[in-house]
């Protein structure tokens, strides 16, 4: 082979390019050494501890594991949010309510609700002579009863007086537990509400007084005057047991502290007056101090308050509702901050925070507005929602703090002819039940448990139907419900499918012992 010319392009290119072959360098191995495993150990774990595995999280389809806040959770959210408000985010904004897939319903639990007509039946006696039975105006469980404890329910009568029955379930053949009855007033209980440790029972009547009374010894401890007219409804401050609130036929809310009182000569009753009174809640007027009486006219009737409620998310709140209209008021009873300078000596009105935008109960063609009868606040599942059964014969949703109405439950047979039908929340949250008048007057349970998701279908309700008089109030407590009959009667429900199933194969067999739902 002849040699390359030393002015040929590849000679004069070679230091520019890597045409040419140069010699390589041969390593001592072909491969690298494998490091020992315990140096792979340790890179991995100190990898690990550095920056941990990110896991995807799962979401939730089952409504049996949902996990509720406990009372040390919602303490420390309070304590670590500026404003009461903030705290309420945490269900409305969190992912169990905008990206969890809907609950699958509840409805057969719902459908095997039945009512013994021996062991679930309990009777109001009357306290006259001339009469047997007393209609029950209101009932309410006892917490530990919502709790999953004893399930004791106290009951108030057309005469005043408070029965407190053991309504656990028992065998037919066993005798009832003895039962505690009070006589805290001489005139019809319009509702009834227990302290937050079930020590005391607040009710509130037609003699235009509350009364405090010992569950224990049955003694009246606190008499609250301050209404000018019957009392109609009765709330514990759900965060100080010495804080009450009660509205009135005279359209006025009165606040009460059970700390600050007279105590009477003679004896250990305690005569208490409102902390502060808002005079006409639900007027349109913006001043809610006390009218003045105007000479040669009549005045208008007041706007009834029919229903108070602590949220449980606000602690400093208070929801209420009347009997002209759907409207809700929320007020913030925190004193405002006023300036030392100031040498006003009228008392500082709570403040009117939300008020509703739209009255639901004049958006299904109602000529005129109906007011709302009862108020019940959801909790787990249906948490930040409070529900309404109005005189539309409707039960209408709420959003808090915003008070916006939202979705709306009916019953081809609910009527609500009366300002005395019950509405009430499951401790779950899951289930929702109210009275009804009329000449069906029955009772009807709902499920709400995907009441606060948007696009929620509305689902029909479960009515619970062979009784014999029309329903008022109504009560949840763990695993059963009380319905109180218009004639003296009280009846308890219970989810029973074993039973359920065999009233509907024999209903003519069954009809003497069982009532079933339908």
């Amino acid at each position: 082979m002849l040699p390359t010319p030393s002015n040929s392009p590849r000679v004069v290119l070679a230091p520019r390019t890597n045409t040419l072959n140069t010699p390589q360098l041969k390593l001592a191995s072909q491969s690298l050494p494998t490091p020992p495993a315990d140096l792979k150990r340790v890179k991995r774990r100190l990898a690990i501890e550095e920056k941990p595995i990110q896991k995807r999280i799962k979401l939730d389809t089952n409504p049996m594991q949902d996990k509720l806040m406990t009372p040390t959770d919602v303490e420390v959210t309070r304590a670590s949010r500026n404003t009461s408000f903030q705290l309420h985010t945490r269900f409305i904004a969190s992912p169990a309510t905008i990206c969890r897939r809907h609950a699958p319903s509840t409805f057969p639990i719902l459908q095997s609700f039945v009512s013994s007509n021996k062991s679930d039946v309990f009777k109001c006696h009357s306290i006259g002579e001339d009469t047997y039975l007393t209609p029950p105006y209101a009932c309410s469980y006892s917490n530990g009863a919502k709790a999953g404890r004893t399930a004791y329910l106290a009951v108030a009568t057309e005469q005043g007086s408070v029965h407190i029955l053991n309504t656990s379930k028992r065998n037919d053949w066993d005798p009832e537990p003895q039962r505690t009855t009070i006589q805290p007033h001489h005139n019809g209980v319009f509702d009834v509400k227990w302290s937050l440790d079930d020590t005391s029972l607040a009710t509130c009547s037609g003699d235009q007084s509350t009364r405090i009374s010992c569950t224990k010894t049955g003694a009246i401890t606190h008499v609250l005057r301050g209404h000018n007219s019957t009392v109609k409804c009765v709330a514990w401050d759900s965060s100080n047991r010495s804080l009450v609130a009660t509205g009135g036929r005279d359209g006025a809310i009165c606040l009460w502290d059970l700390r600050i009182g007279e105590r009477l000569q003679g004896n250990d009753l305690i005569a208490v007056g409102p902390v502060l009174t808002i005079h006409g809640a639900h007027e349109d007027t913006i001043i809610k101090s006390k009218p003045k009486p105007r000479k040669g006219k009549q005045q208008p009737t007041p706007r009834t308050i029919t229903s108070l409620l602590y949220p449980d998310s606000a602690p400093y709140g208070l929801v209420s509702s009347s009997s002209s209209d759907g409207i809700l008021r929320y007020w913030d009873l925190r004193k405002p901050v006023t300036s030392k300078k100031s040498r006003s000596t009228k008392p500082v009105l709570p403040s009117e925070v939300n008020t509703s935008s739209i009255d639901p109960t004049s958006l299904h063609g109602s000529k005129r507005p109906r007011g709302i009868i009862t108020l019940a606040q959801g909790t787990g599942p249906s948490a930040g929602l409070i529900f309404g059964i109005g005189a539309d014969s409707r039960i209408h949703t709420y959003d808090l703090p915003t008070l916006t109405p939202r979705n709306m439950f009916s019953h081809e047979s609910l009527q609500t002819s009366s300002f005395y039908v019950g509405l009430s929340v499951s401790p779950c949250g899951r289930w929702l039940a109210c009275g009804g008048s009329g000449k069906k007057g029955n009772s009807f349970l709902f499920d709400v448990e995907n009441a606060g998701r948007l696009g929620a279908a509305q689902q029909k309700g479960i009515e619970l139907k062979g009784l014999t008089a029309d329903v008022g109030a109504v009560d949840w407590a763990q695993d059963s419900l009380a319905t109180c009959l218009d004639d003296g009667l009280v009846r308890v429900w219970r989810p029973d499918l074993e039973m359920h199933i065999q009233c509907l194969k024999a209903p003519k067999e069954n009809r003497w012992d069982w009532v079933c739902s339908t």
